[in-house]
């Protein structure tokens, strides 16, 4: 029961981040927007200043659409994952779409990117972000990564993640939902 409500307060304040495109969960300490207060004056960093500060590359971040930068990410995965031109990429909690876009600039036309979120209001804002953007080669879809991510056995390159496992109750459930859908020697690169 406590773990159901814990998933709640969790897709609650994701879906409010996608609707509002605010990422202050808190100062100092409350998630991934750092704050600095000197006295009364607060000085809080943008979505854009927080993937920088992360690991994002200033010209990648230019290639991808703007709305799908929320600066809940705590690292780049996509710089790590060595993704080729067609290959398939799943991105765990893929938010607004940043990973996904970036990936999807990889893999190109022959590749694909597929993008798993839980809530609503995420997939919503991620899709518009693809259709606005033109990208053709990648797809959203709903899914619960400790209850069965919807994908096939075996069919994926890579796996990536940002700042979501984290945030699951049933970790080596993921895990293992991850490992079923990596082919054999896909690879996974998460940042926690």
């Amino acid at each position: 029961m406590q773990d159901q409500m814990i998933k709640e307060k969790v897709k609650e304040g994701y879906s409010k981040i996608a609707v509002t495109g605010n990422s202050l969960q808190g100062c100092c300490g409350g998630g991934p927007t750092e704050c600095c207060s000197d006295n009364s004056t607060i000085s809080v960093l943008s979505s854009l200043q927080i993937a920088r500060n992360i690991g994002y590359d200033n010209k990648e971040l230019e290639s991808v659409p703007e709305s799908s930068i929320l600066g809940v990410g705590c690292g780049a995965p996509v710089n790590f994952a060595d993704i080729r031109e067609g290959e398939v990429v799943v991105d765990i909690g893929s938010g607004g779409g940043i990973d996904v876009f970036l990936s999807a600039n990889k893999v190109k036309d022959s590749g694909r990117v597929v993008g798993i979120d839980m809530t609503d209001e995420m997939l919503e804002k991620a899709r518009t972000n693809a259709i606005n953007a033109g990208y053709t080669n990648v797809e959203f879809k709903k899914g619960d990564i400790e209850k069965g991510i919807p994908i096939e056995t075996d069919t994926i390159d890579v796996v990536i993640s940002n700042c979501v496992i984290n945030l699951t109750i049933d970790k080596v459930a993921a895990f293992k939902e991850i490992y079923r859908i990596l082919r054999h020697k896909g690879r996974m690169v998460i940042s926690d």
